[in-house]
């Protein structure tokens, strides 16, 4: 499952923790908890990677690994990814290609020139706490919140919601990734 990004948390770049287990409706299909909740890991462990190789090498190295990432977490090789990004505004609200989603993450195209990079703001840690997982055959769907430590001790908190696919080589991949910020009166 994501090969490069447990390749970065082996080397101790990425900090993720799963807060708590969440309830699980599991209706059938090979696709199991577990991996629902590494893959959520290794998104967390990517994220704190790329922030990490940004800060100690620079936005080529950064691009590079981050584009490795997509690669591999993301199911833009089966089609378009629902990509719905926190920060994302128009015409660039959603990030169905793999170009669209590069540009959020390290900014620096002139295609997407509002971005200017989500995974290079020092990120130090992320904690995912789910409010419930399902799976059925080779889909699983997650809904809860993903906190994110910066470097200067801030936390920003984002509701979050994935949407896997088991892909034919068994990996899962995403399909649906939805965020934004809580609702405040």
């Amino acid at each position: 499952m994501f090969k490069t990004t447990i390749a970065a948390a082996a080397l101790g770049l990425g900090m993720s923790a799963l807060a708590s287990a969440a309830p699980v409706t599991h209706l059938g299909g090979d696709i199991t908890e577990e991996q629902v909740l590494a893959a959520q890991q290794a998104w967390g462990d990517a994220l704190v990677a790329i922030s990490s190789t940004y800060e100690e090498e620079g936005i080529d190295a950064a691009t590079a690994l981050a584009r490795d990432i997509i690669d591999s977490a993301y199911g833009y090789a089966m089609g378009p990814v629902l990509f719905k990004p926190t920060l994302a505004e128009a015409p660039h609200t959603f990030r169905t290609t793999p170009e669209g989603a590069l540009a959020y993450f390290v900014g620096h195209d002139e295609d997407f020139p509002a971005d200017s990079g989500f995974a290079l703001k020092g990120w130090q840690e992320v904690k995912i706490d789910n409010a419930a997982i399902f799976i059925s055959g080779d889909v699983a769907m997650t809904l809860g919140t993903v906190s994110i430590l910066d470097a200067d001790g801030n936390t920003t908190t984002v509701d979050k919601t994935w949407g896997y696919h088991l892909d034919d080589e068994g990996e899962l991949r995403i399909v649906l990734h939805h965020s934004s910020l809580p609702f405040s009166h």
